[in-house]
């Protein structure tokens, strides 16, 4: 693996480091949306919501298709959602799972 992919995986990991980008994700894991219907789900702002869906267009997580006026997100690819759907399931955990070497 050249450099340069460890490099774009990491910004992938960096983009993903945001828990209303994580929210996100999840949301469209299940079904594509409208900015409005990701406003009212997640309870955040129109504004916050849009600046979170560009970020994750520019590092290619999700894409859009527009209806007339109405844009549709949805994840690029299920790469995303095993992820996303791992991490939540790795924090869900029991804490004694994780406690089995404590020396790391």
């Amino acid at each position: 693996m050249s450099i340069n992919r460890w490099e774009q995986a990491a910004e992938i990991f960096s983009v993903l480091g945001n828990a209303h980008r994580l929210a996100i994700l999840e949301t469209l894991a299940h079904s594509p949306a409208r900015v409005g219907d990701l406003v009212d789900q997640l309870a955040l702002s129109q504004p916050a919501v849009s600046q979170h869906l560009r970020v994750l267009r520019a590092a290619q997580l999700v894409d859009f298709e527009r209806h007339g006026r109405e844009i549709i997100y949805r994840l690029r690819d299920q790469h995303v959602a095993h992820i996303v759907g791992d991490a939540l399931k790795h924090v869900a955990e029991e804490p004694h799972a994780h406690s089995a070497n404590t020396d790391d």
